[in-house]
């Protein structure tokens, strides 16, 4: 040894940063499934420490050498001992700032309640909690019906207060509501109410020749074709969207609501040129796909009660709306010639729902601007968006169509 270089023995036992940063990564990844936080990086004395006890069984598990020797035994530090303490602060602090960037990707309450140990997150399953009230029992439902994961069920459980309440689903169905009933009042007709010669005179609906009023592509969803077109819309997006608004919040669920009527009445004024829209049906489909897209690829996870038997209701409860938009597309119009509402705006809600919708369902408590897949969807959405704007300027020229008079 006489190039002064260190035995292998000692290299192999003090890693470079790099390697150690490596081994920490991989140990932070652990964090999502087994529900724990990664410890941090262990001096030499713990790891001697450790292996001393493992080889003397009447030594406690945890218990390390001491940090002084007798003063005979302990010898002056060497430069090489300096410059390995040296190197173990540099891997400890490369390995707070990668604990740091990689715990950032949850919220500061979430990261929050794990770091102080929440009682609910170390305690009996959810389902096992006994003596609970009934709005206690109503949001353990909400959580079992929309979050895969048991820790975020268990924050949810125990962070949730009801404030705000779940506003946006609650406002927007009584305002269509409210637009349906001052319909029906002045048609004197609350039955297939698109069937009567006044209803396209309505400036909320959207129609093809006054496509470019641009609050149209938006206000059609107060409109509808009848009770019964209102009915199921106001059905369904209860009971999907005022649970996913409780867990997810207004902003999320409202961004699906209108992102999805958007692309809606869009997809209609490219697939289906020559027909109004009216009807929620965008928006609703966009919450329900998302919804049962997420059940469908977390499904060993959910611990809904009878969720294939729900699924099933709901897809039936699609189908039969959808089956109703088609045939109405295609029934002898009461008003020739421009025909009933398109039923394309539902295949935009769908288009909707299962990209940016089951994105922002599965990221419970998660900032989406970290999320890749999100800023992918993003950018999907916003080129169809650009390219069914230029359509609706040029298309409709070029192609020389024959559209209904406006009314």
């Amino acid at each position: 040894m006489g190039d002064g270089s260190p035995p292998e023995a000692s290299r192999g036992s003090h890693p470079s940063p790099a390697v150690a940063a490596s081994s920490d990564a991989e140990a932070i990844e652990v964090l999502d499934t087994e529900e724990g936080l990664p410890m941090a990086p262990e001096d030499d004395n713990d790891r001697v420490g450790r292996n001393q006890s493992s080889s003397s069984p009447t030594c406690c598990p945890k218990a390390k050498l001491p940090n002084h020797q007798p003063p005979t035994e302990q010898p002056l530090l060497s430069r090489t001992q300096c410059d390995t303490s040296r190197g173990q602060k540099h891997i400890r602090k490369h390995w707070k700032a990668l604990f740091d960037q990689m715990s950032n990707k949850r919220s500061n309450s979430f990261r929050q309640a794990i770091l102080q140990g929440n009682r609910r997150l170390c305690s009996k399953a959810l389902l096992e909690e006994t003596g609970l009230s009934l709005s206690q029992r109503l949001i353990r439902h909400v959580a079992y019906e929309t979050l895969p994961r048991e820790i975020d069920r268990k924050w949810y459980y125990d962070s949730y207060t009801c404030c705000p309440p779940p506003w946006f689903m609650i406002a927007i169905t009584i305002v269509e509501v409210a637009f349906f009933i001052y319909n029906g009042v002045v048609l004197d007709r609350f039955v297939l109410q698109v069937t009567h010669p006044l209803y396209l005179k309505n400036s909320l609906l959207y129609h093809p020749q006054l496509r470019a009023q641009a609050w149209r592509y938006l206000t059609y969803i107060f409109m509808h074709a009848g009770i019964e077109h209102l009915g199921l819309n106001v059905v369904l997006q209860l009971l999907v969207g005022v649970p996913l608004e409780m867990v997810h919040g207004a902003a999320r669920i409202g961004f699906v609501y209108i992102a999805g009527v958007l692309a809606g009445s869009l997809a209609v004024s490219v697939a289906d040129m020559t027909a109004p829209v009216v009807g929620s049906s965008g928006g609703v489909y966009a919450l329900i796909s998302a919804h049962l897209a997420n059940i469908v690829m977390n499904w060993s996870g959910m611990k809904c009660q009878f969720k294939l038997l729900r699924m099933a209701v709901a897809l039936i409860c699609m189908s039969f709306e959808f089956g109703r938009a088609v045939w109405l597309r295609f029934y002898p119009s009461a008003y020739p010639p421009c025909p009933h509402p398109s039923f394309v705006a539902h295949l935009g809600g769908v288009a909707v729902g299962i990209t940016l919708g089951v994105v922002i369902l599965r990221n419970y408590e998660q900032r989406l601007q970290d999320q890749s897949l999100w800023w992918i969807f993003v950018s999907m959405y916003v080129v169809f968006v650009l390219f069914a704007i230029f359509w609706n300027i040029f298309a409709y020229s070029l192609l020389d169509l024959k559209l209904p008079p406006p009314p």
